[in-house]
């Protein structure tokens, strides 16, 4: 490999939290839509990301929520490069790897995983639990012969929580929860340091939920893990999170630490959000203000003007609708972008 094909690095940085892991600067993924059938063309353009900034630190989880459509999902696929992002950067431990070729990126897919929604559809069917956790032991060349490969698919197994004689069953004989663990088993199967965890149990019944939210917490307190805990259940969020990003319509409007978002939310739309998470005493769930938001959100393919949110939000005034407001620090290590946040300061 020559100079000039070596993927960026940049000199270690780190903040208030630690050390950054993942710095992500004007990140954007604009997906085409064509026209014609046989010469095809691009005639506009679904803006599911919009022009992203947020870093994740070593050792922490960041949790990232929103409605869905908001760009969440997406915003993990081209962080782990499983959609190459039509502009910005994508810096990992100190290298650039947003423009990186598939040949170098392979050498970085070991250090970043990924644990999919739907335990049903991201398991092969015609595999054995065993098999598809330790393809990648066999994929990364980790292992130097069968005995080796068994012994550490019995160890992740028992890792999750499952029994290792389970590794020639198929992923039908499993529930749904069981499904998951082995879709973890296979994520922590490279030794990974980050783990990018798509709704990991929005699929899964409430107390299913629990165990698998308690078992990455053990995992990462083990391992030493980096999370990107992309979910829409703000209570769960609260939970595993360290710090909270809120996304709309491909934009971060908030990030804060968990607890900051929660008890003093500022931008309208985490309020919004936050007024509908049920809460378990009736009384002063019934006490409380509920946020109705107007309309619906708007389509990626024809984003507002000025700030994405101002169809819907009750602060909105004209200044809304041409401005489109940046994400500034409006209390110490709060970040929120709405200009009539009170400390947003002039624009």
């Amino acid at each position: 490999m020559t100079t000039a094909e070596m993927p960026q690095t940049a000199p270690a940085t780190s903040s208030a939290h630690g050390d950054v892991l993942l710095d992500v600067r004007g990140l954007k993924m604009h997906f085409p839509v064509t026209s014609g059938i046989l010469f095809q063309r691009a005639v506009a353009h679904i803006k599911a990301i919009d022009g992203v900034d947020f870093q994740v630190m070593r050792g922490e989880t960041l949790g990232l929520v929103g409605e869905s459509g908001c760009g969440k999902t997406t915003t993990g696929r081209c962080i782990l490069r499983l959609y190459k992002p039509t502009e910005g950067e994508i810096w990992f431990d100190g290298t650039e790897i947003a423009q990186a070729r598939t040949g170098q990126m392979r050498a970085m897919r070991r250090q970043m995983q990924i644990i999919f929604q739907d335990p049903y559809s991201s398991l092969n069917p015609r595999m054995t639990a065993g098999n598809i956790i330790g393809e990648p032991l066999a994929v990364h060349g980790l292992v130097n012969n069968k005995r080796e490969y068994r012994e550490r698919v019995a160890e992740l197994l028992n890792n999750v929580g499952l029994n290792p004689y389970m590794a020639d069953r198929f992923p039908h004989e499993f529930s749904g929860g069981q499904r998951q663990r082995i879709g973890v088993a296979r994520a922590l199967s490279v030794d990974p340091s980050f783990i990018v965890c798509d709704e990991p149990v929005s699929a899964l019944d409430v107390s299913i939920q629990a165990q698998i939210i308690n078992l990455l917490e053990d995992l990462q307190e083990r391992y030493d893990l980096t999370y990107l805990f992309i979910a829409h259940d703000l209570s769960v969020v609260r939970h595993i999170s360290d710090r909270v990003a809120v996304m709309y319509l491909g934009k971060i409007v908030e990030v804060a630490d968990r607890n900051a978002i929660y008890e003093n939310p500022q931008h309208p739309y985490t309020r919004a959000l936050l007024s509908a998470v049920p809460i378990p005493d009736p009384v002063l769930d019934a006490q409380r203000e509920r946020i109705i938001l107007s309309g619906e959100v708007p389509s990626p393919l024809n984003p507002p003007s000025g700030c994405v949110f101002h169809p819907r939000c009750p602060l909105t005034t004209d200044d809304c609708m041409r401005v489109i407001p940046e994400a500034r620090e409006v209390m110490p290590q709060h970040i929120a972008a709405c200009i009539n946040v009170p400390g947003y300061g002039p624009y």
